[in-house]
């Protein structure tokens, strides 16, 4: 499969995706053909550029600067996905921030949202970073003495 046809089944995989999550969506370039205009189109997010990749070896800073430039002002997102692996969702750190305000949960509201399929570079599920290095801080160390009588 060339590129070309692997970008087509990416954006018809995420707009697929956005439908199972509830947002009308469909391929964008097949309906208007001009390069600026969207990867994947949608009623519900027509206030967000979304630029999609489905390659191996993502350059991300040059899918960002391309979805900024086709952007034409709008917040953006890179969605981006390789071969068995989950979609992922790249935006500017300011976008992210503005997001987690506006849906900020309650200060005293306890939340837990374990990921059902973490990534597997992130240690098993559930166990964060800082898990891992407690873990490891707790593990029993021998000193020098003990090692020499064994």
């Amino acid at each position: 499969m060339n590129s070309r046809q692997k970008g087509k089944v990416g954006e018809r995989e995420f707009a697929s995706l956005l439908r199972e999550h509830g947002f009308d969506a469909r391929r964008g370039q097949q309906f208007s053909g001009s390069p600026d205009s969207p990867d994947v189109v949608s009623n519900a997010l027509a206030w967000l550029h979304v630029e999609v990749k489905r390659v191996q070896n993502l350059n991300l800073t040059d899918a960002c600067v391309q979805a900024e430039g086709d952007s034409a002002g709008k917040p953006w997102i890179v969605a981006h996905r390789r071969n068995h692996a989950p979609w992922l969702i790249t935006m500017r750190a300011e976008f992210f921030f503005d997001l987690v305000r506006e849906f900020e949960p309650q200060k005293n509201a306890k939340i837990s949202t374990p990921h059902p399929n973490p990534l597997p570079d992130r240690g098993g599920e559930g166990e964060t970073i800082s898990d891992a290095h407690d873990a490891r801080s707790e593990q029993p160390t021998k000193n020098k003495t003990e090692t020499s009588k064994e």
